[in-house]
């Protein structure tokens, strides 16, 4: 049987991958913006609810991979995925789900051969594997539930 699995691209602009247990893939982006009139934590807790949709709509997730980033461009990306993370690993950790960080050199390596690839060039990758991605979150979800499929195959 097929393990449901959700890979993540974690950020303000959350992308995400989804096979399911009959193994299709769906993936898109969701937003976590913060909202004009929430305080600082809402956006962590729409993401905890986000994440109890999805595990409800697939069946059950049995798996979660998630893009593990060591550097951010700005002070606020490193603050916003930090919340993240934070929720994410508290969210599997209530529920039994295992979750593993990738880093985003294998991923790119993976998808493109080259682990310092470029967005386009993961973008294109992803084309290429028959996806329609709509930005680079989407596409970087995408490579990720495609590396972590190739993992669950060598095993």
């Amino acid at each position: 049987m097929t393990q449901r699995l959700l890979a993540l691209d974690l950020g303000t602009t959350t992308g995400w991958a989804l096979r399911t247990h009959d193994r299709r893939v769906t993936s898109g982006t969701q937003s976590f913006r913060p909202q004009r009139f929430e305080g600082g934590g809402m956006r962590y807790l729409r993401f905890a609810r986000w994440l109890d949709e999805l595990q409800s709509l697939s069946g059950g997730l049995q798996h979660i991979a998630f893009e593990e980033v060591r550097r951010h461009a700005s002070t606020d990306a490193a603050h916003a995925y930090g919340g993240f993370l934070g929720q994410l690993c508290a969210w599997c950790e209530q529920r039994q789900i295992p979750y593993q960080g990738v880093p985003v050199g294998t991923i790119k390596r993976h998808a493109t051969g080259k682990g310092n690839a470029n967005k386009d060039d993961v973008l294109e990758a992803v084309r290429r594997w028959g996806h329609a991605p709509v930005d680079d979150n989407e596409a970087d979800a995408l490579a990720l539930l495609h590396w972590a499929i190739a993992q669950e195959r060598a095993a």
